[in-house]
């Protein structure tokens, strides 16, 4: 059974072709800067492996893209679009009408439509994706899985927000919780590696958009984002945890509408407000070469990191293990660093030489003498949206 993957992020595409259940990967890549005139396009195959800059203007443009390579006579690895059985669709926000994998209907899909204000970033470029490969692959059973699955098992009093009962009674306004795949990915894992029947865990998913999660004997109980995919961690371009004062101080100070007040902490602030940069491995870079604003940026990610991880062990009464996972965790030695350091409370010590090491395999960065293990694990939403797939569909 062919199952295509498609997670469609902020600024990125990222996409697998698998054959289940040998879990063989086919092929695999990555649409990186969508949006710009520089925009990074990664294929690859048993037998090709491009790696080429293109302008890649909107997701539309970078799904038919993949399609266009998927279907090549020369580097494709169909011949045909009924090859494809299945399609799993990665979407970020599934509210209160999804809290498990779900085949897609035009019911569902309106769903997703309605639920594009609580997730403005994602959810279009989701919805987008599902629209365009039906198109393309007309045959395949289309399937969704919901970043805010992982999160159902956040209790009450950590998901409510202390405003008045009816907004949570008649609007269902409280935390959901995003990146829910990834997280539930790495903790598995976690678990895993330690091996311990009762844990105590927090999961750092760090890459255009970041979160934290705690999770206890392998469910979340408490999360960074909220109602929707903006509050908590500094992002690529989001602001995270701001004072709400802000915002009305914005409209009715310096003269902003709510339009322009979105775009700027969704779409201009975090690393991207800070620097003028939103990829970090140019920000580490102008670090590296002395740019002031590019080094104060690092220790404040670092810093808001450190804040939450202090809040969630206290959350577990404890803490077993920490884990860095997606692009900028299980790649930013520099990041990690920043974060680990002066955490003797926490008994985590990094040891210097495996933090700097480069690998795609889970790996313990931590000392011998550390209490609390530092593990950084690759995620692979993708495959465990493949498994998810697999098991609906038989």
């Amino acid at each position: 059974m062919k199952i295509l993957i498609i997670n469609a992020g902020s600024s990125s595409i990222k996409f697998q072709l698998i054959e289940m259940p040998s879990e063989k990967v086919l092929c695999q890549g990555i649409v990186e800067r969508v949006g710009e005139i520089d925009a990074i396009f990664q294929y690859k195959t048993e037998n090709h492996n491009i790696n080429i800059v293109d302008n890649i203007e909107t997701h539309k443009v970078g799904l038919q893209k993949i399609a266009d390579y998927l279907l090549d006579a020369e580097k494709g690895v169909i011949n045909d679009t009924n090859e494809i059985d299945a399609i799993g669709h990665r979407v970020v926000h599934g509210g209160n009408a999804f809290s498990d994998i779900t085949m897609i209907t035009p019911e569902v899909k309106n769903i997703i439509k309605t639920l594009i204000p609580l997730a403005p970033l994602h959810n279009p470029h989701n919805l987008e994706g599902i629209i365009l490969t039906e198109e393309i692959f007309p045959n395949a059973k289309q399937i969704a899985i919901f970043d805010t699955a992982f999160h159902q098992t956040i209790p009450m009093k950590a998901k409510k927000y202390a405003i008045p009962n009816k907004f949570y009674d008649n609007n269902n306004i409280q935390l959901y919780g995003f990146h829910g795949t990834s997280h539930k990915y790495v903790t598995e894992k976690a678990i895993e590696y330690l091996p311990k029947s009762a844990s105590k865990i927090i999961t750092i998913h760090l890459g255009n958009g970041c979160s934290i999660t705690a999770v206890k004997d392998g469910k979340s109980i408490d999360h960074s984002l909220g109602f929707a995919p903006s509050n908590g961690l500094i992002m690529g371009s989001r602001c995270g945890d701001i004072d709400h004062s802000l915002i009305f101080y914005l409209v009715n100070n310096l003269g902003y509408d709510l339009d322009k007040v979105n775009t700027m902490l969704t779409k201009e602030s975090g690393m991207l407000g800070l620097t003028g940069y939103s990829d970090l491995r140019e920000i580490e870079e102008h670090a590296i070469n002395g740019n002031q604003e590019c080094i104060l940026a690092l220790e404040m990610n670092a810093y808001r990191i450190k804040k939450y991880i202090g809040a969630y062990s206290a959350v577990l009464n404890g803490l077993d293990a920490i884990v860095f996972t997606a692009g900028i965790g299980e790649n930013s030695s520099a990041l990690r660093a920043l974060t680990c350091r002066d955490m003797n409370y926490l008994g985590i010590k990094l040891n210097e030489t495996k933090n700097n090491i480069r690998s795609k395999e889970l790996r313990e960065i931590n000392t011998k003498e550390s209490k609390t293990k530092v593990l950084v694990i690759p995620t692979n939403e993708e495959l465990e949206i493949a498994q998810q797939t697999y098991r609906l569909c038989n």
